[in-house]
């Protein structure tokens, strides 16, 4: 028995309440809606776009904002490891006496 059932011609899942997938009527890019005969180009699962154009301008985005965030956490551990050497110089560390003599106590060798 043939299949005439085909995949648009399906009665969509309601999503659950709350839940942000994005619906395949729309380019998630330009917002060009996206007729039920034409490609659809998907990226990171589950987000459609209309064409490849949109679908690499989309990916050339989410780089660069991978890129700055990347460098932002290096500047910053960068910063944090400066400002601890800084504090390193300017404060020397406590001078440690032997136990012995904390506890008030003579040691015989």
């Amino acid at each position: 028995m043939a299949c005439a059932f085909f995949f648009f011609e399906a009665e969509p899942l309601r999503a659950p309440a709350g839940s942000h997938a994005p619906a395949l009527d729309a380019c998630a890019l330009c917002a060009k809606p996206l007729a039920r005969n034409s490609d659809i180009f998907m990226y990171r699962g589950d987000t459609p776009f209309c064409s490849e154009d949109c679908r690499y301008e989309q990916m050339d985005h989410d780089a660069a904002v991978a890129r700055q965030q990347a460098s932002s956490r290096r500047k910053q551990q960068q910063q944090q490891a400066q400002a601890q050497a800084q504090r390193g110089v300017r404060e020397a560390p406590p001078s440690r006496a032997p136990v012995s003599a904390k506890a008030n106590v003579s040691v015989a060798s």
